[in-house]
């Protein structure tokens, strides 16, 4: 089994998803796909509409997003499930007008190295990868999307019989 191998399904990423992020509940995202390589993710138009009848620019950006951190945090899922994992940075370039349900698909971004981000997330408790994502209105791509994730590992926390105390005098 490849180390980086998904362990959630689509429809519990998505269930996950509409429990934690109440946003993406409201936007009435779905899961269409989640593997390895790729995640994909699809929201309708109607909830998502600004005053011109097209995709809200937030709600691009927010479906871009959920798909990479859904990426990134189904592949740490596998090896490290206590790590939190946090937008750090990100960019949106859009490029057309969306006018119908819409669909984020994200990979790892180019030259990002899984397994250095890994052994650095075990080793010093926090590592950064990049991830981004196409938003297609049919099959034209409308936007692109482009984040920085940041992955920790908390310490365990200490019991009162494990403090450090300082020496005195």
């Amino acid at each position: 089994m490849n180390a980086a191998a998904v362990l959630v399904s689509a429809e519990g990423l998505e269930h996950y998803l509409h429990q934690v992020i109440p946003l993406s509940r409201a936007m009435r995202v779905r899961v269409v796909g989640i593997s390895d390589e790729r995640a994909v993710l699809s929201a309708p138009l109607e909830p998502n509409v600004n005053h011109l009848g097209t995709v809200f620019g937030g709600s691009a950006c927010t479906l871009a997003t959920l798909a990479a951190w859904s990426l990134l945090r189904s592949r740490l899922q596998c090896r490290l499930p206590a790590a939190s994992l946090l937008l750090q940075a990100s960019s949106i370039d859009y490029l057309r007008p969306m006018s119908a349900e819409f669909q984020a698909q994200a990979e790892l971004a180019p030259g990002a190295d899984w397994a250095l981000f890994q052994r650095t997330l075990e080793r010093r408790g926090r590592a950064r990868i990049g991830a981004v994502a196409q938003l297609l209105a049919g099959d034209e791509v409308a936007a692109r999307f482009n984040g920085e994730f940041v992955a920790l590992v908390e310490a365990p926390a200490r019991s009162s019989s494990d403090r450090v105390v300082p020496l005195t005098r």
